[in-house]
């Protein structure tokens, strides 16, 4: 597994350890969680918006 370095302010990164602790987790445990469900929105958003993509690509290319 890799290391990361992420910055953030001293605040967020309270907020983030306070949900860790309430929920169990570490903090690395929390930021993955958090990016996998950010990635899953976000592919299922694109799948939502594929249709209509597809129609302006095909609008463009004619």
């Amino acid at each position: 597994m890799a290391k990361i370095l992420v910055t953030m302010p001293d605040e967020f990164l309270n907020r983030v350890d306070g949900l860790a602790s309430s929920e169990s987790c570490s903090r690395s445990e929390l930021i993955r969680e958090a990016l996998r469900n950010y990635m899953r929105r976000l592919s299922k958003q694109q799948l939502k918006d594929a249709p209509r993509n597809a129609e302006i690509l095909e609008e463009i290319l004619s």
